[in-house]
């Protein structure tokens, strides 16, 4: 006959351990199908297959890297099931190419599909560059939009280091070449440089947006002077469609796809998290004065 155990069991007897333990296996359970989630591509519920899927593109922050906006977009573009796209863009501005690129993404989008783009905070500058070519853009009344225009920032320690008794040599293979070093005040030759830089990037930078807008070149060249307008100005200005929140840019574009009732989300780009991201959230750090360096001097959409 066989004897029962009177032992108390673990739980009884580690209850704090056994808690916790249970906890850790919850947080991996979480995080094992969340990965099975994404891998799968869905995302915001787009777990009812054969409805109708609306795209979401989110362009945050300073823009210094395309690639992750870029691949999110070409993949909406090519899902057939996803009807139509919304941008909803909450960015200063940024890096020149980075934008440019992902001007010619939208481009490439809105040819094919129903592209709205919603601004909220700010969409200024390379921001407004990137997103320019959709077929409709709502900002709301307060957004800080437009902003067309190219900055060129460095620094210059000649005068400190003169004071230290530093005196520093600078060979190059060419007049131009060290145009920006901070340890050298720029020549008239190179300002002079440096500005033809700066003016055939913004050059392109209005030819895109009179181009995306279909308006006369003139009109853009009036207020592309680096003013930065809000939603209200930039809708008397012609630079976007509608003035609405979020909300109204998603019922405007269901209603371009011809889609009535609820429509499924497919958000991204997706940011995978670390385990500790996911379990404590992450810390995040400002890089809102970063701009895209070449040497000690930079270009930017901002």
């Amino acid at each position: 006959m066989r004897m029962e155990d009177s032992r108390p069991r673990f739980s009884q007897r580690h209850p704090l351990m056994f808690g916790v333990l249970m906890i850790t296996m919850a947080v991996i359970l979480f995080l094992g199908v969340t990965a099975f989630v994404r891998a799968m591509g869905w995302t915001s519920g787009n777990f009812a297959l054969g409805k109708d899927s609306l795209g979401v593109v989110h362009i945050e922050g300073m823009i210094m890297d395309s690639t992750d906006v870029v691949d999110w977009i070409n993949t909406l573009r090519r899902d057939e099931d996803v009807k139509g796209v919304l941008l909803r863009v909450n960015s200063p501005g940024g890096a020149i190419a980075p934008s440019q690129e992902i001007y010619e993404a939208v481009k490439m989008l809105a040819a094919e599909k129903p592209v709205v783009a919603s601004y909220a905070t700010v969409a200024a500058s390379g921001g407004y560059y990137a997103s320019v070519p959709s077929q409709i853009i709502v900002a709301n009344p307060g957004s800080i939009t437009a902003s067309i225009g190219v900055m060129a920032e460095f620094i210059t320690v000649t005068e400190a280091l003169s004071k230290l008794g530093i005196k520093p040599e600078v060979l190059t293979t060419g007049k131009y070449k060290a145009a920006g070093t901070p340890i050298r005040e720029l020549t008239d030759e190179q300002r002079e440089q440096l500005l033809g830089m700066m003016l055939d990037m913004h050059d392109q930078f209005v030819t895109d947006v009179a181009e995306a807008r279909g308006m006369e070149r003139a009109r853009i060249e009036e207020v592309a002077d680096g003013r930065a307008v809000t939603g209200r100005q930039a809708l008397a200005l012609g630079l976007v469609d509608l003035l609405g929140s979020k909300q109204v840019a998603f019922d405007k574009l269901k209603t371009m796809c011809g889609i009535e009732g609820t429509a499924i989300l497919v958000e991204g780009p997706i940011h995978e998290k670390t385990f500790m991201e996911e379990v404590l959230g992450s810390i995040q750090i400002d890089i809102s004065g970063l701009t895209n360096s070449v040497g000690s001097w930079s270009f930017s959409y901002k």
